[in-house]
């Protein structure tokens, strides 16, 4: 696979890729589950990958994309996997317009996910996505790549969970193996948590 040149995302850049992460988990089962009326979902995950990124990942300089958009991967470094209380009351009400009625589920999904967390010290991957009309052209690994290169250079271990059971053997080609698996509260799909060494 060719790889992509990537670049750290700016502020400006949170729009198009917001529309870009909506289209790419428009099918996630998290999403899904989160976001059941099929005539709105597709906005709501907008706006909500909007808030993660802008309340959260961008000011952390490790969200890497594409020239174009196509792909991105919002990292967080060792001691930010988590919104801080500060962030969490600032992007309320974007949430809230997120979820609406549903706030209540989300958060006990966010809270059983939050649970797994590791406490070692480590690099996040909170979300990886390709633009579905990109997809199997290298631009994960692109996206990806900078971030463990540095894992390995440092000596620091990552964490995701993937919320797809296909995607599990993608992560296992970059050295990420299952740890557990989180059973979504109220019948919810799965998550897969993966930790990966430095190599």
């Amino acid at each position: 696979m060719a790889e992509h040149a990537t670049h750290l995302a700016t502020p400006g850049e949170i729009p198009a890729l917001a529309a870009m992460l909506g289209r790419a988990f428009l099918d996630d089962p998290v999403q899904l589950y989160l976001f059941q009326h099929e005539a709105t979902r597709l906005k709501k995950v907008e706006r909500l990958f909007g808030t993660f990124l802008r309340g959260h990942y961008v000011k952390h300089g490790a969200t890497y994309s594409t020239s174009g958009n196509e792909g991105v991967a919002l990292w967080a470094p060792p001691g930010h996997a988590t919104f801080t209380p500060l962030e969490i009351l600032s992007q309320a009400v974007p949430m809230l317009r997120s979820f609406g009625f549903g706030v209540q589920s989300a958060l006990k999904v966010l809270d059983a996910i939050e649970k797994e967390h590791p406490t070692e010290p480590h690099w996040y991957l909170g979300v990886l996505g390709t633009d579905p009309i990109h997809q199997g052209r290298g631009i994960g690994a692109s996206v990806l790549n900078p971030v463990l290169e540095r894992c390995d250079h440092d000596g620091i271990p990552a964490y995701l969970e993937s919320s797809k059971d296909r995607n599990v053997p993608y992560y296992e080609r970059f050295g990420f193996k299952v740890t557990k698996e989180i059973a979504l509260p109220r019948g919810g799909p799965l998550v897969w948590a993966m930790w990966r060494d430095p190599q």
